[in-house]
């Protein structure tokens, strides 16, 4: 697997609304190994490549391209930031994070409250840009600008990685990486890079609409829950793939289920089952689209999903990739 391409992903900015120059980096990458590339009006980045199998189904594959992000909505007098959450943003990880806005300007989440009074309410806090003046601040950064957290790429003990933006960019080298390792696909292959997924999964129902496939397959994280603190249930990092069954926003198609069980066990690629009680993805919207579609999510388990260093096993991030790989090459029955 190109871990660098992993590592580039994470580092590019890319907060909900605001995902250009992620999309211009993945066409850019991907363009010898696709037969069409298209932007839509949202945003949404979808690439296509053509099947060779006799009986081929069209399949859907969604990632999404945006991070968790905060805007400006008032520059005060003595040049500190008010800002919103574009993304649910953990009001723990968010005090004393860095962030850093588009031109580069780098600043500091602090409180207007002592930290044990923040009460998780972000009005209380704001950016230290360094600046002490509303004046000073203007020649940098303006109402509605948006700024990403800082979280450089770091591999770790155990195999695993820790980067801002896993949330979703291991989902997108995933489904980069899986079609860059098959020449000549099964099934038409559609893989689309959502938009603004973070605040409401508001790509998935669009490019599901504009594709019509038989089959959904949204590609995202998952929480782990083998660390205090992040829900329960029995995700693990380093299980292997997690395998959606249920989530808030959506139940997976049963034959789907079976189908993906069946490939990880012919094919030796680990798996684990995800039931989450909290929390949606892509897969919410795509199975409803138009008339109904089959829709099923792979899943990375993510500890610390939504904070600016959240941490991935590469082994998951492997047997995933293999998982979206099979499926690519696989002939459905029905």
């Amino acid at each position: 697997m190109n871990m660098n391409l992993f590592r580039e992903l994470t580092q590019l900015h890319g907060v909900s609304g605001y995902e250009k120059s992620v999309s211009s980096f993945i066409a850019e990458k991907m363009k010898k190994y696709v037969d069409e590339t298209i932007i839509d009006n949202n945003g949404n980045l979808i690439l296509y490549k053509s099947g060779c199998g006799k009986n081929k189904k069209k399949l859907l594959f969604a990632a999404h391209m945006d991070e968790i992000g905060l805007q400006i909505i008032k520059i005060e007098e003595n040049g500190t930031l008010m800002f919103k959450q574009l993304g649910a943003c953990w009001i723990y990880t968010t005090y004393q994070s860095r962030v850093v806005f588009k031109n580069g300007t780098v600043g500091i989440i602090s409180s207007r409250v002592k930290p044990d009074k923040i009460d998780n309410q972000h009005i209380n806090m704001f950016i230290d840009i360094g600046i002490s003046s509303k004046a000073e601040a203007q020649k940098l950064v303006d109402v509605g600008d948006v700024a990403a957290f800082i979280g450089d790429y770091t591999d770790m003990a155990g195999n695993c990685i820790t980067a801002k933006a896993i949330d979703d960019r291991v989902g997108c080298f995933m489904q980069m990486q899986a079609l860059m390792d098959i020449e000549n696909p099964e099934n038409d292959i559609y893989l689309t890079f959502t938009v603004q997924e973070e605040v409401g999964t508001r790509g998935g129902g669009v490019v599901a609409h504009r594709t019509r496939p038989d089959i959904g397959i949204a590609v995202d994280v998952t929480p782990a829950h083998d660390r205090p603190g992040d829900l329960e249930g029995s995700n693990t990092l380093g299980n292997g793939c997690a395998i959606k069954i249920s989530d808030t926003g959506s139940i997976s198609d049963e034959y789907l289920v079976e189908t993906a069980i069946t490939l990880c066990k012919n094919n030796n690629i680990k798996y684990q089952k995800d039931v989450i009680y909290v929390g949606g993805t892509d897969a919410s919207p795509i199975s409803v689209s138009g008339d109904g579609i089959k829709t099923i999510g792979f899943s990375t388990p993510t500890r610390y999903t939504h904070g600016p260093h959240a941490i991935v096993s590469s082994e998951d991030i492997k047997n995933t990739t293999e998982l979206i790989k099979a499926f690519m090459n696989t002939e459905f029955s029905w």
